[in-house]
């Protein structure tokens, strides 16, 4: 990965923005921040105070000890996700589903054409009250939701026994073609 803002003239013209939810699975903090030329976040600044008051205190406190963890922590998180990723991901084909290899996220999408549902919506409702297992609609990434009607999205940021249980439950699937 390259940050634009590293690349020459680029610093003055970019604003940067990341958060605690993904890198330290604290998704429901909503702790985040942007980094930008103090022009820019005089107005991020003037944006912010109409939509939300803040983050609560302990959360940005515990956010900050988490940005001075040790760089070792990187590593064990990427390689806990890899391992999670190559466990899920063959059970995914295995069951019938087209897989798309994530390079950075903890969750992989998948094409569902193989088991003949209408649409992404109907088919991860099928998932849940049949199968037992929760995918996300692929169409609720994208701007025009047709573009990922045979799309599901599953998150392999679950610990192994869960993976393992969700492996076997969908090999109950069938597939039409």
């Amino acid at each position: 990965h390259i940050s634009i803002a590293t690349l020459d003239g680029m610093r003055e013209r970019t604003v940067t923005i990341n958060g605690m939810s993904k890198t330290y699975a604290v998704t429901g903090w909503r702790v985040g921040w942007a980094v930008a030329p103090p022009a820019i976040t005089n107005a991020i600044r003037k944006v912010h105070d109409f939509l939300t008051v803040g983050a609560p205190a302990p959360l940005q406190e515990a956010g900050a000890v988490a940005l001075g963890l040790p760089r070792g922590y990187y590593k064990n998180l990427a390689e806990g996700y890899r391992t999670r990723r190559d466990r899920l991901m063959p059970a995914l084909t295995d069951a019938g589903f087209r897989c798309f290899r994530p390079r950075g996220a903890y969750y992989v999408m998948t094409d569902i054409s193989a088991f003949g549902f209408e649409n992404d919506v109907e088919f991860t409702s099928y998932l849940v009250k049949t199968i037992g297992v929760a995918a996300v609609p692929g169409s609720s990434f994208y701007n025009d939701p047709r573009d990922g009607a045979r799309q599901v999205r599953f998150a392999f940021c679950k610990r192994d026994e869960t993976l393992d249980e969700a492996a076997r439950r969908l090999r109950k699937l069938q597939r039409t073609t």
